[in-house]
């Protein structure tokens, strides 16, 4: 399928084929048909991805700030790579369209194929022929309402929302200043609501087209204060909406000189929002920030989870409020098809958006982007015309089977930190060929599979698994679907490599053991890179001789995590503990060379900035060793991320952040540094990954580690929650 994207690093606009996103849980599958340009939000991400670095910078101080504190805590090289990562990421464009639902998965049952339906949300709602939106996030379309008009839903959600927050009733005055597009819709809203419109804007044309659509009288913000006070016989309005784009304070200065004492400012659109202290205060105005599309929005639990919010105690959702403009949209209380001023098809984006830019100079309101509906769908073969959904070739020739003699690699997720660490290096590893990606937008899998050289990219789950192409499967999405993954990919007869964790529940890992500990199984290998560091393997070495039981400490200040985010879903993430923790675990029983036999942990009140993220584990090993993980999200992000310290046989061993070690031995001091880069041992652990492949070796981690170190994470926040100290199972 065809979707409009945005390249971070030159800021061109570009329609590329990319495969079909997934149909998974809570989700509906639509057949776009027609998505409105935000002459907004996407004309300033446009403008700032057309900017040169320099001018990023000075835009974005605070990606700036990020920069230098990743060179100081991982090196020039690595940051390099980041950034460079970062900018070769397409951006997808789009967040209102509406279209025809192809299908609906669990829980999502108030859809069905055939329906048609407006959609909203970033990253959803895209610019492309078949969009995978929340069902939260799809409103039901009559009839009567056509697909343009329905594309504006989004649009009209964000000013009804704003003016809910203005609490205007019948009768009231409400002036709208900026008459762009959501000013316009604003305005007919307020309209609609039995409330009189002032609108005031600049643009002569926008003016005019406001009081064509009901607004009473409109003017340039030049007058706007003396005829606003005429207006309202000397009163001033009882509502002003700022619906303007802008960086300065002007509209917010005229919006306290034309409301009335004890009237209510609600911006809606972005404004600078430097408050005049004299008429806010002389006033008592109440100036309120409308936050997109009303409760719910940015709430993972409402969008994605699909968890409503009950109507007794929140009455308008942005759910309720999209479906409410599709009500006043079909009753005809608003009309979108005089905003429109400009409909490009999908294969003319780029022009939509130099048109939104001021490439051409044009004037324009509403920009829509048209689909091609005419292509058959056949819903029980999968297939949108006749190319597969799921799978976009990057090549002519299909992949051939795994020959004898190399690693041919799957890659399941394609998130950051597979496109970023894991698929570059294992791209670089001899021996390799890169088989196929599979990413649930697909979008990411596309661009993946371009810039590394796989045979193909798909959304398609079970293809890859099964495609004889690949002896090698990597999993590297979300914690919730790793054991799942690698127990479906091990019954292939696949090798894997997961990315940390290994699972998520003791029945998760014991069914992995059963399945990767039988004769003849598979390698099974998890992404515990620290032992594999070049640094570590120095530390490691320093008690080579060392007979008595060693003694060591990993203290990480992993910063905190936002509470919203998936990680701290038990379900999905597991929480940070099993999530992130294990990586430490693991580095403590290598180095101690010792099996775990008792876990005791504590952890401090989370009180409301942490989620489970804080403890101090303290695991024995069956040699005498005892290792100590601090793992806090409460420290100060200046201090390095890592610390190891080793004890035992007169020496002693202290390793920063990978990047600088020191050897303690006879009273004397040995330095060693890694200056350009932090070398956390990615590299060697791909290697050895696909070397045990190549040749027929055990995993280069043995299933007893894995097992074990996964084990501690569970015993350890059983530990911190009973007080208990807990033996390990053997």
């Amino acid at each position: 399928m065809k979707q409009v994207l945005q390249s971070a690093r030159s800021g061109e606009t570009t329609v590329l084929d990319v495969p079909v996103p997934a149909l998974t849980t809570g989700f509906v599958l639509v057949r776009t048909a027609a998505s409105l340009v935000s002459a907004g939000t996407e004309r300033t991400m446009v403008e700032f991805a057309g900017k040169n670095l320099l001018q990023k910078a000075v835009a974005r101080p605070d990606l700036v700030t990020q920069v230098f504190d990743k060179v100081r805590r991982d090196g020039v090289l690595a940051t390099l790579e980041a950034v460079r990562t970062r900018l070769d990421d397409p951006t997808p464009l789009g967040y209102s369209a509406a279209g025809t639902v192809i299908g609906a998965g669990a829980g999502a049952d108030e859809f069905k194929s055939g329906d048609r339906v407006a959609c909203a949300g970033a990253g959803f709602a895209n610019h492309a022929e078949v969009i995978a939106v929340p069902r939260q996030l799809c409103a039901a379309l009559p009839p009567r309402v056509a697909f343009e008009e329905a594309a504006f839903t989004t649009v009209g959600a964000i000013a009804l929302h704003g003016l809910r927050l203005a609490n205007v009733q019948m009768g009231e005055r409400v002036a709208v200043i900026g008459l762009g597009l959501l000013g316009q819709i604003a305005a007919q809203l307020a309209v609609a609501s039995g409330c009189r419109v002032f609108g005031v804007d600049p643009i002569v044309d926008r003016a005019r087209l406001a009081e064509t659509l009901g607004a009473d009288r409109s003017s340039g913000p030049a007058e706007a204060e003396q005829a606003v006070l005429e207006w309202c016989e000397g009163r001033g309005a009882d509502a002003v909406l700022i619906t303007a784009d802008t960086d300065t304070n002007d509209t917010v200065d005229l919006a306290g000189r034309i409301a009335r004492d004890r009237a209510s400012v609600v911006a809606v659109g972005a404004v600078g929002m430097d408050l005049p202290r004299r008429s806010y205060f002389n006033k008592e105005l109440r100036f309120i920030v409308s936050r997109s599309y009303g409760p719910g929005r940015y709430d993972p639990d409402y969008e994605i989870s699909g968890r409503d919010y009950p109507i007794g105690y929140v009455r308008w959702t942005e759910g309720r409020n999209l479906a409410a403009f599709v009500e006043v949209l079909a009753r005809g209380h608003v009309r979108m098809s005089p905003l429109i001023t400009h409909r490009f098809s999908i294969e003319q984006a780029p022009r939509a958006y130099d048109l939104i830019t001021g490439g051409t100079r044009e004037p324009f309101l509403g920009v829509v982007l048209t689909y091609p509906q005419d292509s058959a769908i056949d819903l029980a073969a999968g297939r949108l015309g006749s190319v597969p959904p799921t799978t976009l070739a990057t090549q002519e020739a299909p992949a051939p089977p795994a020959a004898t003699g190399t690693c041919g690699i799957s890659v399941l997720g394609a998130g950051a930190f597979a496109r970023s660490v894991l698929v570059p290096q294992l791209a670089a590893t001899p021996g390799t060929r890169l088989v196929g990606v599979a990413s649930r937008q697909g979008l990411t899998a596309a661009t993946t599979a371009r810039r590394f050289g796989f045979a193909y990219s798909c959304t398609d789950e079970a293809k890859l698994v099964a495609d004889p192409a690949s002896n090698a499967v990597v999993v590297a999405t979300r914690h919730n679907l790793h054991a799942p993954q690698a127990l479906a990919a091990g019954r292939a007869g696949k090798h894997v490599f997961v990315e940390k964790p290994l699972c998520l529940s003791e029945a998760e890992l014991q069914a992995l053991e059963q399945v990767f500990g039988a004769s003849g199984a598979p390698i099974l290998m998890v992404g515990f890179n620290r032992r594999f560091a070049p640094l570590a393997q120095n530390l490691a070495a320093l008690f080579d001789d060392v007979s008595e039981p060693l003694v060591a400490h990993y203290r990480v200040n992993a910063g905190t995590v936002p509470l919203d985010h998936w990680v701290h879903d038990p379900v999905v993430g597991g929480g940070r503990i099993v999530g992130e923790a294990c990586h430490f675990v693991d580095f403590l029983g290598w180095l101690l060379r010792g099996r775990p036999v008792r876990v005791s942990a504590a952890a401090p009140a989370d009180g409301a900035r942490y989620r489970g993220d804080n403890i101090v584990m303290t695991i024995e090993y069956d040699n005498g060793a005892i290792g100590t993980v601090t793992y806090v999200a409460s420290g100060d992000r200046h201090v390095g991320k890592e610390r190891v310290e080793v004890h035992g046989g007169g020496r002693s061993g202290v390793l920063e952040d990978f990047r600088r070690l020191d050897l303690y031995r006879r009273g004397r001091r040995d330095r060693r540094r890694s200056w350009l880069r932090q070398d956390k041992g990615h590299r060697a652990e791909c290697a050895a990954f696909v070397n045990a492949v190549l040749t027929g070796s055990p995993s280069p981690i043995p299933l007893r580690d894995l097992v074990a170190t996964t084990r501690v994470t569970f015993l350890a926040l059983e530990s911190a929650r009973t007080g208990r100290s807990i033996e390990v199972p053997r």
